[in-house]
């Protein structure tokens, strides 16, 4: 009979070889489904997976009620993902959480995002450092990348992830567009308009060519190795501290900045929901409660109110 760890197993082999998830997106299966496991061996419940029912299920729910909301979404998703996976396989009699109805009140945060202002004190700043002229060879490379990073951010609305991994041959610095893989190696390609950012882009391969190749990442450290997430995350954050910002600016704040500002200058939202690779356009939505300032100014010009001049005497 399968046991819990063996279906693990599968189910991860699953993830990898037949639907071809990221590596990450993998290990996080695999550490909601090891804290299910750890838990289920704490209450001395049975580890057969068969044996297993909605009792176990229910009181783990219980244990992940100190936890926050998105998590515990995230959590139960896996445990569904993989145990729907077992009875399509028909390695489980019955699926028990099918017969669970489990309705998790997520709190709504909006996307912050940067002002059309500080998104330029960013890029001026990236700027001046390439205007040093005292630089060393590598210092001055190492500020084209960095400039390159905050660009590519700002210009495609992308993912660190997707930075991070964007290949020397998903660029195609002539006509300026860009391939990325995005969420579950789904492909999708952002235009590249602005003369400026390919220019830089240009600029740092030239550069860098010693280091790049098109089997090789595009944004690369000193050892030529792939620059990876957390090293964009510390560079974004320490751009935006010189350039005087004090929000605390991520990657991912650029992304939305991306979202927010074309939502601002009137761009459909199903437009901004491809770019952005959302699949669905309720996530994209969100971006259209944000911009407090453009209602600002819709409701102070176009409100019909507006035609009538009438006040207290």
């Amino acid at each position: 009979m399968l046991n819990l760890k063996q279906a693990i197993t599968d189910f991860s082999n699953h993830c990898r070889y037949e639907k071809n998830l990221s590596l990450k997106s993998i290990r996080c299966y695999e550490i909601d489904l090891l804290q299910f496991t750890k838990f289920i061996e704490a209450q001395n419940f049975p580890s057969q997976i068969n044996c297993i029912d909605k009792i176990h299920f229910k009181a783990y729910l219980k244990e992940l009620s100190r936890w926050k909301p998105k998590t515990v979404k995230r959590k139960v998703a896996t445990l569904k993902a993989m145990f729907n996976y077992l009875e399509f396989e028909d390695l489980i009699i019955s699926n028990p959480l099918r017969k669970i109805k489990i309705q998790i009140k997520e709190p709504q945060f909006l996307p912050k995002a940067l002002t059309l202002l500080e998104s330029h004190a960013l890029l001026s700043k990236t700027y001046d450092f390439l205007a040093d002229k005292k630089r060393s060879a590598y210092s001055y490379q190492e500020a084209l990348r960095n400039t390159a990073v905050i660009e590519l951010l700002f210009a495609t609305g992308a993912r660190v992830s997707e930075i991070s991994g964007l290949l020397h041959s998903s660029v195609d610095l002539e006509s300026g567009l860009v391939t990325f893989f995005g969420k579950g190696g789904k492909q999708r390609m952002i235009q590249i308009c602005n003369l400026d950012v390919l220019k830089i882009l240009r600029a740092y391969c030239k550069h860098s060519k010693n280091n790049l190749s098109d089997g090789k990442f595009l944004l690369v450290n000193r050892l030529g190795n792939k620059l990876s997430d957390q090293s964009i995350r510390i560079l974004v954050r320490n751009l935006a501290s010189k350039a005087n910002i004090t929000k605390r600016v991520t990657p991912h704040m650029l992304r939305h900045t991306f979202a927010t500002l074309l939502l601002e200058n009137n761009v459909d939202i199903k437009y901004i929901q491809s770019m952005l690779g959302h699949s669905s356009i309720m996530t994209t939505q969100i971006y259209t409660h944000v911009s407090l300032e453009k209602q600002k100014q819709i409701l102070a010009d176009k409100h019909p109110r507006m035609n009538f001049s009438l006040s207290i005497p």
